[in-house]
């Protein structure tokens, strides 16, 4: 159980580092189908120099505000791509591999920038060209196929167009001489003379850390990447991938060379290379194997029968075992959580005994009409203050005035004799009201009127 959720863990690790990788360093991309004798490939090489001057410097003011772009494009005819297609088949054989490359297509493109810190050279080299002799033996079951010429890598100069597509030492020192020789020191030599041309890692990670997977289905929609059309339908596609930190590949992780230089201030030579990336289909459901030490593939045109797997090795299986690990633990601790909730949980009746209350009518009726409305109280009223009526709190309350008495039916007898007591007699018909109420003896006539009408 532990040992499932540590790899899911770390399954998930390695999935998120593995998706942040910038641009990638080699990128292989090749089509082999082995019912033809060629087959295209792509090869893209990328590299960043970057010369940092924090505290400014002689290097600074040599490469201020400085920016410039060198590219062009070659084919088989020029010279400097036949060096290259000679040294590309000589690593190839050197590998153990057959194959050879027949045909090739240069594009370079080198761009410099120059900023208030650093100085960077972006370096690409894209290599098109056609494959052969990668078919080793061919029947009417199977066909191996050659796959240990993925490692396209060339050493020392190549000359195209009289720029070194090659080493990024040759192409600084020719077009930036004064700021070459600021920094021309064996430990930034060590750094710039690494060539660019460089697919070691593609072949050095096994096919069987690759992510395979194959389509069932037919090809018909992708038969044009292939050069094909319909003679290759019904047919399935497998497909080997790497570049993505994994448990079968391990985490991938961008190549840094740098060298510190000791000059009128201190600089630095950063080479920055990412993860390689790989991607390699055929036509045929493909079966890895290694043959004198070299991996092939025997390709068959339809995947045994009953083959499911959709990826290299035990993958899929270790995922679903994560997953029921994870799935496990959540329904323990669910479990537990929930046992734990029912031993504290009360049992029986909660709140007052309904046999201790008794209910009463709270309504009254208007002219002829009466609601049900009634409340519940205690029986024995122990805690009446706790559940006393609402209703008490909020109903107006009737004053009730006590009956008159005979001195204070006198005392508000006249409200015109108080005011002669009070030495400011009121003459009730000059102010034209009356003070008195019913029991008023005032002979007034206003009085009088009042003492009638509330009679």
């Amino acid at each position: 159980m532990s040992r499932a959720v540590i790899l899911t863990v770390l399954l998930a690790g390695l999935i998120v580092m593995g998706t942040s990788s910038p641009a990638w360093a080699a990128q292989l991309d090749a089509r082999i189908n082995p019912n033809n004798d060629s087959s295209p490939f792509k090869m893209n090489y990328l590299k960043t120099i970057f010369l940092e001057y924090p505290n400014g410097g002689e290097l600074f003011d040599t490469l201020r505000d400085k920016e410039w772009t060198v590219s062009g494009t070659a084919d088989s005819s020029d010279p400097g791509v036949q060096q290259l297609i000679s040294k590309l088949n000589a690593k190839i054989k050197a590998d153990g591999s057959q194959a050879r490359v027949s045909d090739l297509t240069v594009t370079y493109d080198f761009h410099l920038k120059a900023r208030n810190i650093n100085t960077s050279i972006d370096y690409r080299v894209v290599l098109e060209g056609t494959l052969t002799d990668y078919v080793i033996t061919k029947d009417s079951q199977r066909t191996l196929v050659d796959l240990g010429w993925r490692g396209l890598s060339a050493n020392g100069e190549i000359i195209i167009d009289g720029i070194d597509i090659n080493l990024p030492l040759n192409i600084l020192r020719e077009k930036e001489p004064v700021a070459f020789a600021i920094i021309d020191t064996p430990e930034a030599e060590s750094v710039l003379k690494k060539p660019l041309i460089d697919a070691d890692f593609i072949l050095k990670q096994p096919l069987t850390n690759w992510h395979f997977l194959f389509d069932p289905t037919g090809i018909n929609v992708d038969a044009g990447t292939f050069g094909l059309n319909q003679e290759i339908a019904g047919f399935v596609v497998s497909s080997w991938t790497m570049g993505e930190s994994s448990i079968r590949e391990g985490r991938q992780v961008e190549r840094i060379f740098e060298a510190e230089i000791n000059a009128d201030e201190q600089y630095t030579v950063r080479s920055v290379q990412s993860t390689d990336q790989g991607n390699l289909y055929t036509i045929g459901f493909g079966a890895l194997d290694v043959l004198d030490g070299v991996e092939i593939a025997g390709v068959t045109p339809t995947p045994p029968e009953g083959f499911a797997t959709t990826s290299t090795g035990d993958f899929p299986i270790m995922i679903v075992y994560g997953m029921a690990g994870m799935a496990a633990i959540a329904g323990i601790a669910f479990f537990i959580v929930s046992n734990r909730s029912l031993k504290n949980e009360k049992v029986g009746q909660q709140g007052i005994d309904p046999s201790r209350l008794v209910g009463y009518q709270t309504s009254a009726s208007a002219g002829g009409y009466q609601t049900n409305r009634g409340e519940a109280q205690l029986r024995d009223e122990s805690n009446y203050e706790q559940t006393r009526s609402v209703y008490e709190n909020t109903a107006p309350q009737e004053q009730t005035s006590p009956p008159p008495t005979a001195a204070n039916r006198e005392e508000a007898a006249c409200g015109c004799a108080a005011s002669a007591e009070m030495g400011s007699e009121c003459d009730c018909e000059m102010q034209g009201s009356c003070l008195c109420d019913a029991t008023c003896g005032c002979s007034a006539d206003i009085c009088k009127e009042q003492a009638q009408s509330m009679s």
